[in-house]
């Protein structure tokens, strides 16, 4: 078995990542910018993370002989996305060195899991039900109320696997996400803003906190992230004590993301944990001292991290696939924007093909300066 003790992984090393996505890639990115060599194990070939690094390795991610192969290879491993393997990589970490361990997988990959650990940390979340079976939707609804949402107690991303249910006569279209198993019922909180915070913590126990953001969802998928947040500064001492509490409650080692409502009253609850560097976070590689990923390196291999000061306010925008071509055009005339490809083929609409980072001295006058491009006009205007 391997140790779990605390390693210092040193340039020239090799790490290695399970998952090639643009999470992977941008990992990837400041890993190679530190000096170490980079193994992805990712079943589609040529991915976005494995056109950088070192060496991808094509499987699924509960390929145990592939598995082995990456353990064999690196000095340490993480992942880049909460969506592997739980069995597959809690049998990796007796064969590898992974410092994040497999249990925070366990836990915000279940929904169920997940609302009771943060329950158990002291932290709020909606009001919700654990539903089993119609019955059980039939009864709990009569607590939770409506409006309210169901949502697949495990998988569903960028609102997939969830049904907001408005009236009772949604009853019936709610039931089928029941065929896909458990599921919870949330209650419906009627917030002012949506925020996240993303925060590091090392293998030695250090935690840092990168600067709040301020997200703008449509159809589900995060639009734009203004940073810092236009809150309070109650508001943000508050979203601070609630990420150290949730970080010391699951022991956190590597990056997390926690994504919150903010009232209008000012009270906070929490909607979602990504044990990983998130979309909201994109920002930090031009807007901060140091960004998220090479901070989350930095925790992985047992460096001490740094201060993740915030340079300039900055808003983040995603590119997604019906955005590509507007993007492309406006290159030449947009020298404050710093555009990030993920390098994959095929622009499907509403896949996210990349980002955009704008550091800017007003963010009204850059919201507008977003908006006059024409190129996410449909979004800013829905």
């Amino acid at each position: 078995m391997i140790s779990l003790s605390k390693k210092v992984i040193e340039p020239g090393q090799i790490i290695g990542i399970i998952g090639g996505g643009q999470l992977g890639r941008m990992m990837t990115l400041s890993a190679k910018e530190a000096g170490f060599h980079v193994v992805v194990l990712e079943p589609a070939p040529d991915s976005p993370a494995g056109q950088i690094a070192d060496e991808q390795i094509v499987a699924a991610y509960d390929d145990r002989i592939a598995l082995a192969e990456l353990a064999k290879k690196s000095d340490v491993i993480t992942y880049e996305f909460e969506n592997i393997d739980f069995g597959a990589l809690d049998w990796l970490t007796k064969k590898a060195y992974i410092p994040q361990g497999s249990e925070l997988i366990k836990i915000t990959q279940d929904r169920i899991l997940e609302k009771q650990s943060l329950t158990d940390a002291g932290v709020e979340v909606a009001p919700y039900a654990v539903i089993r079976s119609v019955v059980d939707l039939e009864e709990k609804i009569k607590s939770i109320g409506l409006p309210s949402v169901l949502k697949t107690s495990r998988g569903g991303y960028d609102g997939k696997g969830q049904f907001v249910l408005k009236e009772l006569a949604d009853m019936e279209e709610a039931i089928k996400l029941l065929s896909h198993g458990p599921c919870v019922l949330e209650a419906w909180i009627p917030f002012n803003k949506e925020i996240s915070v993303v925060m590091t913590r090392s293998v030695n126990g250090e935690l840092s906190c990168f600067p709040i953001g301020e997200n703008i969802h449509v159809n589900n998928i995060l639009h734009e992230t203004i940073v810092p947040a236009r809150i309070s500064v109650d508001v943000e001492k508050n979203v601070y004590l609630l990420a150290t509490k949730i970080a010391n409650h699951l022991n956190l080692v590597g990056t997390l993301a926690v994504e919150l409502f903010l009232t209008e009253a000012g009270k906070l609850y929490v909607n979602e944990l990504a044990p990983r560097p998130h979309n909201s976070g994109h920002y930090t590689i031009e807007a901060c001292s140091i960004s998220q990923f090479g901070q989350h390196i930095r925790a992985v291999c047992g460096w001490p991290l740094q201060d993740p000061t915030l340079l300039k306010p900055a808003i983040m925008i995603n590119v997604l696939g019906q955005h590509v071509d507007g993007v492309r055009k406006e290159v030449l005339k947009r020298p404050n924007w710093s555009i990030h490809f993920y390098g994959k083929k095929e622009a499907k609409h509403n896949r996210k093909m990349g980002h955009v980072t704008i550091l800017t001295e007003s963010v009204d006058a850059t919201l507008q300066e977003l908006d006059e491009s024409g190129v996410w006009m449909k979004e800013i205007n829905s």
